[in-house]
Protein backbone atom coordinates (compact mmCIF):
# COMPACT_ATOMS: atom_id res chain seq x y z
CA UNK A 1 0.00 0.00 0.00
CA UNK A 2 2.82 2.40 0.84
CA UNK A 3 4.51 1.76 -2.52
CA UNK A 4 1.32 2.89 -4.25
CA UNK A 5 1.01 5.95 -2.04
CA UNK A 6 4.66 6.81 -2.61
CA UNK A 7 4.33 6.54 -6.40
CA UNK A 8 1.53 9.09 -6.21
CA UNK A 9 3.24 11.38 -3.71
CA UNK A 10 6.52 11.34 -5.66
CA UNK A 11 4.67 12.83 -8.65
CA UNK A 12 4.13 15.96 -6.53
CA UNK A 13 6.62 18.62 -5.50
CA UNK A 14 8.61 17.16 -2.57
CA UNK A 15 7.53 19.78 -0.07
CA UNK A 16 3.90 19.61 -1.16
CA UNK A 17 3.86 15.82 -0.76
CA UNK A 18 5.54 16.15 2.63
CA UNK A 19 2.91 18.58 3.89
CA UNK A 20 0.07 16.52 2.41
CA UNK A 21 1.32 13.38 4.14
CA UNK A 22 1.56 15.14 7.49
CA UNK A 23 -1.91 16.62 7.04
CA UNK A 24 -3.33 13.16 6.40
CA UNK A 25 -1.52 11.69 9.41
CA UNK A 26 -2.62 14.57 11.61
CA UNK A 27 -6.22 14.13 10.51
CA UNK A 28 -6.07 10.44 11.40
CA UNK A 29 -5.05 11.41 14.93
CA UNK A 30 -7.80 13.98 15.30
CA UNK A 31 -10.37 11.47 14.08
CA UNK A 32 -9.09 8.75 16.38
CA UNK A 33 -8.10 6.48 13.49
CA UNK A 34 -4.52 5.70 14.48
CA UNK A 35 -5.60 2.32 15.86
CA UNK A 36 -6.27 1.24 12.27
CA UNK A 37 -2.56 1.15 11.49
CA UNK A 38 -1.10 0.61 14.94
CA UNK A 39 1.35 -2.25 15.31
CA UNK A 40 1.01 -4.39 18.42
CA UNK A 41 4.10 -6.56 18.13
CA UNK A 42 6.01 -7.31 21.33
CA UNK A 43 9.39 -5.60 21.03
CA UNK A 44 12.66 -5.58 22.91
CA UNK A 45 12.77 -2.64 25.36
CA UNK A 46 15.99 -0.66 25.76
CA UNK A 47 16.95 1.60 28.66
CA UNK A 48 18.94 4.61 27.45
CA UNK A 49 19.38 8.00 29.17
CA UNK A 50 17.36 6.58 32.05
CA UNK A 51 14.33 6.14 29.78
CA UNK A 52 12.63 2.86 28.87
CA UNK A 53 12.24 2.78 25.09
CA UNK A 54 9.80 0.12 23.78
CA UNK A 55 12.29 -0.63 21.02
CA UNK A 56 15.51 0.85 19.67
CA UNK A 57 14.11 2.44 16.47
CA UNK A 58 12.97 6.06 16.47
CA UNK A 59 11.87 8.73 14.03
CA UNK A 60 14.44 11.50 13.61
CA UNK A 61 13.64 15.18 13.87
CA UNK A 62 12.82 17.07 10.70
CA UNK A 63 9.81 15.12 9.52
CA UNK A 64 7.27 16.50 12.00
CA UNK A 65 8.70 19.93 12.74
CA UNK A 66 5.61 21.30 14.47
CA UNK A 67 4.38 18.20 16.35
CA UNK A 68 1.30 18.07 14.14
CA UNK A 69 1.32 14.31 13.45
CA UNK A 70 3.59 12.63 16.02
CA UNK A 71 0.81 10.52 17.54
CA UNK A 72 0.03 8.91 14.18
CA UNK A 73 3.72 8.51 13.39
CA UNK A 74 4.29 6.86 16.74
CA UNK A 75 1.56 4.34 15.99
CA UNK A 76 3.59 3.00 13.05
CA UNK A 77 5.82 1.03 15.39
CA UNK A 78 8.53 3.51 16.35
CA UNK A 79 9.99 3.14 19.82
CA UNK A 80 10.24 6.93 20.05
CA UNK A 81 9.47 10.02 17.99
CA UNK A 82 11.50 13.23 17.88
CA UNK A 83 9.71 16.39 16.74
CA UNK A 84 11.20 19.71 15.63
CA UNK A 85 13.51 21.43 15.03
CA UNK A 86 11.55 24.17 16.79
CA UNK A 87 12.72 27.74 17.39
CA UNK A 88 11.37 30.31 19.86
CA UNK A 89 9.59 32.27 17.15
CA UNK A 90 8.00 30.86 14.01
CA UNK A 91 9.98 31.39 10.83
CA UNK A 92 9.41 30.63 7.17
CA UNK A 93 12.84 29.15 6.49
CA UNK A 94 14.78 29.46 3.27
CA UNK A 95 13.25 30.36 -0.11
CA UNK A 96 11.61 27.60 -2.15
CA UNK A 97 12.45 25.25 -3.79
CA UNK A 98 14.45 23.86 -0.88
CA UNK A 99 13.74 20.13 -0.88
CA UNK A 100 14.99 17.75 -3.59
CA UNK A 101 14.65 14.00 -4.10
CA UNK A 102 17.46 11.91 -5.55
CA UNK A 103 15.64 8.58 -5.96
CA UNK A 104 18.46 6.93 -7.89
CA UNK A 105 20.54 7.32 -4.72
CA UNK A 106 17.69 6.91 -2.19
CA UNK A 107 18.66 10.35 -0.97
CA UNK A 108 17.27 13.78 -0.20
CA UNK A 109 18.85 17.24 -0.25
CA UNK A 110 17.21 19.89 1.89
CA UNK A 111 17.95 23.47 2.82
CA UNK A 112 14.73 24.08 4.76
CA UNK A 113 16.34 26.43 7.28
CA UNK A 114 14.44 25.49 10.46
CA UNK A 115 11.05 26.39 8.99
CA UNK A 116 8.51 25.96 11.80
CA UNK A 117 5.55 27.62 13.51
CA UNK A 118 7.38 28.38 16.73
CA UNK A 119 7.41 27.06 20.25
CA UNK A 120 3.89 28.19 21.19
CA UNK A 121 2.32 26.26 18.33
CA UNK A 122 4.31 23.14 19.18
CA UNK A 123 3.27 23.31 22.82
CA UNK A 124 -0.38 23.65 21.83
CA UNK A 125 -0.07 20.49 19.74
CA UNK A 126 1.79 18.47 22.38
CA UNK A 127 -0.73 19.43 25.09
CA UNK A 128 -3.50 17.87 23.02
CA UNK A 129 -1.72 14.56 22.44
CA UNK A 130 -2.77 11.11 23.55
CA UNK A 131 0.59 9.60 22.59
CA UNK A 132 1.98 7.36 25.32
CA UNK A 133 5.38 6.72 23.74
CA UNK A 134 8.74 8.42 24.21
CA UNK A 135 8.68 11.97 22.79
CA UNK A 136 11.85 13.92 22.03
CA UNK A 137 11.87 17.61 21.15
CA UNK A 138 14.63 18.98 18.93
CA UNK A 139 15.44 22.67 19.56
CA UNK A 140 17.34 25.32 17.62
CA UNK A 141 17.84 29.04 17.17
CA UNK A 142 16.06 31.59 15.02
CA UNK A 143 17.83 32.83 11.90
CA UNK A 144 17.69 36.42 13.20
CA UNK A 145 19.44 35.48 16.45
CA UNK A 146 23.20 35.86 16.21
CA UNK A 147 25.45 32.88 16.82
CA UNK A 148 26.85 34.77 19.84
CA UNK A 149 23.35 34.93 21.37
CA UNK A 150 22.30 31.43 20.32
CA UNK A 151 22.24 30.09 23.88
CA UNK A 152 19.30 32.36 24.73
CA UNK A 153 17.16 30.78 21.99
CA UNK A 154 18.09 27.23 22.96
CA UNK A 155 17.41 28.01 26.61
CA UNK A 156 14.03 29.58 25.85
CA UNK A 157 12.99 26.48 23.91
CA UNK A 158 14.27 24.07 26.57
CA UNK A 159 12.52 25.83 29.41
CA UNK A 160 9.25 25.90 27.43
CA UNK A 161 9.17 22.25 26.35
CA UNK A 162 10.80 20.52 29.30
CA UNK A 163 7.52 19.84 31.16
CA UNK A 164 6.19 17.98 28.10
CA UNK A 165 9.25 16.25 26.60
CA UNK A 166 10.76 12.91 27.56
CA UNK A 167 14.12 14.13 26.25
CA UNK A 168 15.41 17.24 24.47
CA UNK A 169 17.94 17.49 21.63
CA UNK A 170 20.03 20.58 20.93
CA UNK A 171 20.49 20.74 17.16
CA UNK A 172 23.84 22.45 16.57
CA UNK A 173 24.63 20.72 13.30
CA UNK A 174 22.13 21.74 10.63
CA UNK A 175 24.03 23.08 7.61
CA UNK A 176 21.11 25.32 6.65
CA UNK A 177 21.35 28.02 9.34
CA UNK A 178 24.42 30.23 8.75
CA UNK A 179 27.11 29.81 11.38
CA UNK A 180 25.26 27.14 13.35
CA UNK A 181 27.89 24.43 12.94
CA UNK A 182 30.53 26.69 14.48
CA UNK A 183 28.75 26.05 17.79
CA UNK A 184 30.10 22.48 17.76
CA UNK A 185 33.62 23.43 18.77
CA UNK A 186 35.62 24.63 21.74
CA UNK A 187 34.36 27.32 24.07
CA UNK A 188 31.38 28.06 21.81
CA UNK A 189 30.05 24.56 22.47
CA UNK A 190 30.70 24.71 26.21
CA UNK A 191 29.11 28.16 26.51
CA UNK A 192 26.01 26.95 24.66
CA UNK A 193 25.56 23.65 26.49
CA UNK A 194 26.37 24.72 30.06
CA UNK A 195 23.22 26.84 30.64
CA UNK A 196 21.07 24.11 29.09
CA UNK A 197 22.47 21.46 31.44
CA UNK A 198 22.04 23.81 34.40
CA UNK A 199 18.41 24.49 33.42
CA UNK A 200 17.49 20.84 33.00
CA UNK A 201 19.19 19.96 36.31
CA UNK A 202 17.31 22.77 38.03
CA UNK A 203 14.05 21.45 36.57
CA UNK A 204 14.81 17.96 37.84
CA UNK A 205 15.51 19.25 41.36
CA UNK A 206 12.33 21.33 41.46
CA UNK A 207 10.01 18.80 39.85
CA UNK A 208 11.45 15.41 40.65
CA UNK A 209 11.64 14.43 36.96
CA UNK A 210 14.85 14.21 34.99
CA UNK A 211 14.62 15.16 31.31
CA UNK A 212 17.76 14.08 29.44
CA UNK A 213 19.59 16.41 27.06
CA UNK A 214 21.11 15.06 23.83
CA UNK A 215 23.23 16.97 21.31
CA UNK A 216 23.08 16.32 17.56
CA UNK A 217 26.35 16.61 15.66
CA UNK A 218 27.42 16.73 12.00
CA UNK A 219 29.17 14.01 9.96
CA UNK A 220 31.56 16.46 8.31
CA UNK A 221 34.31 16.38 10.93
CA UNK A 222 37.73 14.81 11.22
CA UNK A 223 38.27 12.08 13.79
CA UNK A 224 40.15 14.52 16.02
CA UNK A 225 37.28 17.00 15.82
CA UNK A 226 34.77 14.27 16.69
CA UNK A 227 36.81 13.35 19.77
CA UNK A 228 37.15 17.01 20.77
CA UNK A 229 33.38 17.49 20.58
CA UNK A 230 32.84 14.30 22.56
CA UNK A 231 35.22 15.47 25.28
CA UNK A 232 33.41 18.78 25.64
CA UNK A 233 30.01 17.11 25.81
CA UNK A 234 31.26 14.69 28.47
CA UNK A 235 32.69 17.58 30.48
CA UNK A 236 29.35 19.38 30.25
CA UNK A 237 27.46 16.27 31.44
CA UNK A 238 25.02 15.93 28.55
CA UNK A 239 23.08 12.67 28.43
CA UNK A 240 23.61 11.44 24.85
CA UNK A 241 25.03 12.28 21.42
CA UNK A 242 23.02 11.92 18.22
CA UNK A 243 25.23 11.09 15.24
CA UNK A 244 24.63 12.42 12.69
CA UNK A 245 22.89 15.24 10.87
CA UNK A 246 23.01 15.66 7.09
CA UNK A 247 26.25 16.04 5.13
CA UNK A 248 27.57 18.78 2.88
CA UNK A 249 29.57 16.25 0.87
CA UNK A 250 28.38 15.44 -2.65
CA UNK A 251 30.95 12.75 -3.46
CA UNK A 252 28.34 9.97 -3.54
CA UNK A 253 25.93 11.82 -5.84
CA UNK A 254 28.29 13.45 -8.34
CA UNK A 255 26.66 13.96 -11.71
CA UNK A 256 23.11 14.01 -10.40
CA UNK A 257 20.98 16.90 -11.63
CA UNK A 258 20.50 18.09 -8.03
CA UNK A 259 24.05 17.45 -6.83
CA UNK A 260 24.94 21.14 -6.95
CA UNK A 261 21.95 22.20 -4.84
CA UNK A 262 22.95 23.80 -1.55
CA UNK A 263 21.83 22.07 1.65
CA UNK A 264 22.28 18.88 3.60
CA UNK A 265 22.34 15.48 1.92
CA UNK A 266 20.61 12.61 3.72
CA UNK A 267 19.70 9.03 2.92
CA UNK A 268 21.83 6.16 1.67
CA UNK A 269 24.87 8.29 0.67
CA UNK A 270 25.46 9.41 4.28
CA UNK A 271 25.29 5.89 5.79
CA UNK A 272 29.01 5.15 5.85
CA UNK A 273 29.98 8.62 7.10
CA UNK A 274 27.46 8.59 9.93
CA UNK A 275 28.41 5.04 10.94
CA UNK A 276 32.06 6.10 11.00
CA UNK A 277 31.22 8.96 13.39
CA UNK A 278 29.29 6.52 15.63
CA UNK A 279 32.27 4.16 15.65
CA UNK A 280 34.79 6.91 16.48
CA UNK A 281 32.55 8.21 19.25
CA UNK A 282 32.03 4.75 20.69
CA UNK A 283 35.72 3.90 20.73
CA UNK A 284 36.58 7.25 22.29
CA UNK A 285 33.76 7.44 24.84
CA UNK A 286 34.09 3.85 26.03
CA UNK A 287 30.50 3.84 27.27
CA UNK A 288 30.65 7.23 29.01
CA UNK A 289 27.75 8.55 26.89
CA UNK A 290 25.08 6.72 24.92
CA UNK A 291 24.98 7.27 21.15
CA UNK A 292 21.92 7.50 18.93
CA UNK A 293 22.84 6.55 15.37
CA UNK A 294 21.08 8.15 12.43
CA UNK A 295 21.94 8.48 8.77
CA UNK A 296 21.35 6.29 5.74
CA UNK A 297 19.31 3.53 7.35
CA UNK A 298 17.43 1.91 4.47
CA UNK A 299 17.20 -1.65 5.80
CA UNK A 300 17.21 -3.71 8.95
CA UNK A 301 20.86 -4.57 8.41
CA UNK A 302 21.70 -0.85 8.16
CA UNK A 303 20.07 -0.33 11.57
CA UNK A 304 22.03 -3.20 13.09
CA UNK A 305 25.22 -1.78 11.56
CA UNK A 306 24.75 1.36 13.67
CA UNK A 307 24.36 -0.77 16.81
CA UNK A 308 27.44 -2.78 15.91
CA UNK A 309 29.36 0.49 15.55
CA UNK A 310 28.39 1.43 19.10
CA UNK A 311 24.96 3.08 19.04
CA UNK A 312 22.31 2.16 21.61
CA UNK A 313 19.39 3.58 19.61
CA UNK A 314 18.83 4.43 15.94
CA UNK A 315 16.62 6.90 14.10
CA UNK A 316 15.08 6.87 10.62
CA UNK A 317 14.33 9.78 8.32
CA UNK A 318 15.03 9.58 4.60
CA UNK A 319 14.75 5.79 4.61
CA UNK A 320 11.27 6.17 6.05
CA UNK A 321 10.36 8.50 3.19
CA UNK A 322 11.53 5.94 0.64
CA UNK A 323 10.28 2.74 2.27
CA UNK A 324 7.55 3.77 4.72
CA UNK A 325 6.23 1.67 7.62
CA UNK A 326 7.78 -1.50 6.18
CA UNK A 327 11.22 -0.15 7.06
CA UNK A 328 10.12 0.58 10.63
CA UNK A 329 9.04 -3.01 11.18
CA UNK A 330 12.12 -4.41 9.45
CA UNK A 331 14.46 -2.25 11.53
CA UNK A 332 12.64 -3.07 14.76
CA UNK A 333 12.76 -6.82 14.02
CA UNK A 334 16.46 -6.71 13.14
CA UNK A 335 17.54 -4.58 16.11
CA UNK A 336 15.37 -6.63 18.49
CA UNK A 337 17.13 -9.80 17.39
CA UNK A 338 20.54 -8.18 17.78
CA UNK A 339 19.75 -6.84 21.25
CA UNK A 340 18.29 -10.15 22.44
CA UNK A 341 21.60 -11.78 21.63
CA UNK A 342 23.17 -9.55 24.27
CA UNK A 343 25.23 -7.55 21.78
CA UNK A 344 24.16 -4.05 22.71
CA UNK A 345 27.02 -1.92 24.06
Amino acid sequence: MYNLARSLLFKLDPEVSHELSLDMLGASSRLGLTSLFKHHQVTQPVNVMGLDFPNAVGLAAGLDKNADAFEALGALGFGFVEVGTVTPKGQSGNPKPRLFRLPEHEAIINRMGFNNKGIDHMLSRIRQHRYKGILGVNIGKNLTTSVEDAASDYLACLESVIPFADYITANISSPNTPGLRTLQFGESLAELIQPLVEAKNRYAQENGRAVPLAVKIAPDMSDDEIKMVADTLMQQNVDAIIATNTTLSRDAVKGHVHASEAGGLSGAPVREASTHVVRVLSEHLQGALPIIGVGGILSGSDAVEKLQAGAQLVQLYSGFIYRGPELVQEAVTATDAYIKQGNLA
